[in-house]
């Protein structure tokens, strides 16, 4: 979506959970508590246990958001992506001791000013107290917390301007790279698939047994077991808790402002950029450019959509025709926000000027404002209510619940009895196990595993699996890690030596036609495919592999025939009918700009990413691998 939110009130909603930095603090300092172990220390300080599984969380409920339906939590449940999460943490730390040491500081008068100018905490464009300490209410924070991570945040914002805004790309380089990405080469192929070569592959016994010595862990099934478990939660503990008629419908008074859904539109744009040093001749030359194009929309709007796509500057928008989607007020730039609230619905604006360029607006539908009844939002006050009422004592709950299942370890009926709790039951799980979800934790799934819970089918410990959520289980059957045997699975271990074998035939048969067309011969021999034009841009499916052995193929005379090794298997042949050219020409300047830049940000990724490498050997980092 194209950015219109001021980069100093970023900060901050970054912190309310309304936008998402490279480096955001996941409150630390509600979570630096070292009673529950660590992961990490840097410096000697510790990154908590509970600081990093609250990250780990974190991240996941963004890429939730992300993905939406896609999500799937199996994906992040990898060494990968927990390692990732840990060594953000760690940065995040590094980065605060460099700022510190290198005599960053923030100035209360600057911390003032940023939270000041917030649109979330304002009312009639002024800031209003009651609103930001409302808001701050609302996220479960206070103004302290807040204000003391949006100073941190301000901090390492100071050392990352050195890398995010002084970065110089030589105009050379950008010329040489920029004709790099957009030359195009139109190539054809013809895929030797192993498929062909199947039937005829048989592999011999020796060679089955020889594979199954030489890879026994692949036909060894973990330890496995089937457990019984309790789920202690906050929600389940709330939905016994008894709410009166009264109490939900003073609630309802004194807050119905807010259940108001404010109201919301959409709307899509065109932006014709222009730079901020820009002289007055090139910015007169994008006034009328911008005016050129405005001209085109108004004489046929159904196309606002395909213009957006040829025109428009903003690269997060245009691939969407314009498309910004629904927004309230306070989050674009005013004079942007303003001529959008004061539009009918397909009404298309004049040009619009932002500190971005130039727009040229369409709006395209209006979310009204919805005053709910107490009808429509009882079921939520009732359960809010409920769980303010058991928040305060489920401390203590929990604490009696670890108990009961620590010196009953024989059983959780009585602990089911006693909280009211229902014992569920598992099918086959292992170490490893994403899925139940609730099951996943890897520190229950490690007590579960234990010497005392496999030998005696004792009750592990209540660990707390998410924020307010306990589960004690225990074993109810259990199977040791068990060797298959060679009977069992030689038709597997063949089958997969007839593919890889299949596979290593149909590279050496690609190989040999690709000699014989280097040599001029065999072109008649090959079926290939409707010639299509690639670039680094466009790459057509193809693999990075794949468009380096292209690219790096002398074209001095044509066809040329190149080939490689196909991720799936087999070997795609390559021919290269022609090379066109990117036409580079002074007057698409507006593109070289957008270049340039582009460019520029990946130069200050890899100066960032050296920059972190380097102050990395500089601390004491040292990672608890036995926790982590």
């Amino acid at each position: 979506m194209f950015d219109l939110v001021n980069r100093k009130k970023r900060v901050v909603q970054v912190i309310l959970g309304l936008a998402v930095l490279p480096f955001l603090f996941w409150g630390v300092e509600s979570y630096r508590d070292g009673s529950e172990g660590f992961v990490a220390t840097v410096e000697g300080e510790e990154i908590s246990r509970r600081e990093y599984e609250q990250a780990l969380r974190d991240h996941h409920e963004r890429m939730r958001a992300m993905l939406g339906a896609n999500f799937d939590s199996a994906m992040l449940d990898t060494f990968e992506v927990k390692n990732s999460v840990l060594e953000r943490l760690i940065q995040q730390r590094l980065l605060q001791y460099e700022a510190m040491n290198n005599g960053f500081t923030v100035l209360d008068s600057q911390l003032v000013k940023t939270i000041r100018e917030v649109p979330a905490f304002q009312r009639d464009n002024k800031f209003s107290k009651q609103q930001y300490e409302d808001l701050l209410r609302a996220q479960g924070l206070t103004p302290v917390i807040f204000e003391s991570r949006v100073r941190q945040e301000l901090l390492l914002q100071q050392l990352l301007d050195g890398y995010s805004e002084i970065v110089f790309a030589p105009k050379t380089v950008v010329e040489k790279v920029r004709y790099l990405s957009e030359v195009q080469r139109e190539i054809s192929q013809s895929r030797i698939a192993p498929e062909q070569f199947l039937p005829a592959m048989t592999p011999e016994d020796a060679e089955v047994d020889n594979y199954y010595e030489q890879h026994q862990t692949d036909f060894t099934l973990p330890e496995r077991a089937k457990i019984e478990y309790l789920v202690l939660s906050l929600d389940a503990v709330a939905k016994n808790e008894t709410v009166s008629e009264d109490a939900i419908h003073n609630f309802f008074q004194e807050h119905q402002e807010e259940f108001i859904q404010p109201e919301e539109r959409r709307a899509s744009h065109i932006l014709i950029s222009v730079a901020a040093d820009a002289s007055d001749d090139e910015r007169q030359a994008v006034i009328a450019k911008a005016e050129k194009v405005l001209e085109q929309v108004k004489q046929d709007p159904d196309q606002f959509a395909e213009i957006a796509k040829e025109h428009s500057d903003d690269p997060g928008s245009a691939t969407q025709g314009g498309d910004l989607g629904y927004f309230g007020r306070g989050v674009m730039v005013k004079s942007f926000e303003d001529k959008i609230f004061s539009m009918q619905p397909n009404e298309i604006s004049d040009l619009v000027e932002t500190d971005f360029g130039f727009h040229i607006i369409k709006l395209t539908d209006i979310k009204q404002e919805i005053r709910p009844s107490l009808a429509d939002v009882r079921e939520q006050i009732e359960k809010k209510l409920k769980l303010e009422a058991v928040s305060n004592v489920f401390g203590e709950i929990a604490e009696d619940f670890s108990n009961m299942v620590y010196e009953q370890g024989e059983s959780l009926q009585l602990a089911a009895e006693k909280f009211e709790l229902t014992i569920q039951q598992s099918d086959w799980i292992t170490r490893n196990s994403a899925q139940p979800s609730i099951l996943s934790n890897e520190r229950l799934l490690s007590a579960v595993f234990s010497e005392d819970s496999v030998a005696n089918h004792r009750n592990t410990e209540a660990i707390e699996v998410q924020p307010d959520t306990f589960v004690a289980a225990r074993i109810v059957e259990y199977k040791p890690a068990t060797k298959q045997s060679l009977e069992l699975v030689k038709d597997q271990i063949a089958e997969k030596l007839k593919k890889q074998m299949a596979e290593k035939k149909a590279i050496e048969e690609g190989q040999a036609m690709l000699a014989r067309l280097q040599r001029g011969e065999g072109q008649g021999d090959v079926t290939w495919t409707e010639p299509q034009l690639i670039s680094y841009m466009q790459s057509r499916g193809l693999d990075v592999e794949t468009m380096r052995v292209i690219f790096r193929t002398e074209t001095r005379d044509f066809p040329a025939y190149t080939g490689a090794i196909d991720p799936k298997g087999g070997f795609n042949l390559i021919r290269i009918s022609k090379v066109v050219a990117p036409d580079l020409e002074e007057k698409d300047k507006d593109k070289s700009e957008i270049f340039t830049k582009q460019l520029q940000q990946m130069i200050a990724q890899e100066e960032m990413a050296s920059y972190l490498t380097a102050i990395r050997k500089r601390y004491d980092v040292k990672i608890k691998q036995d926790s982590f």
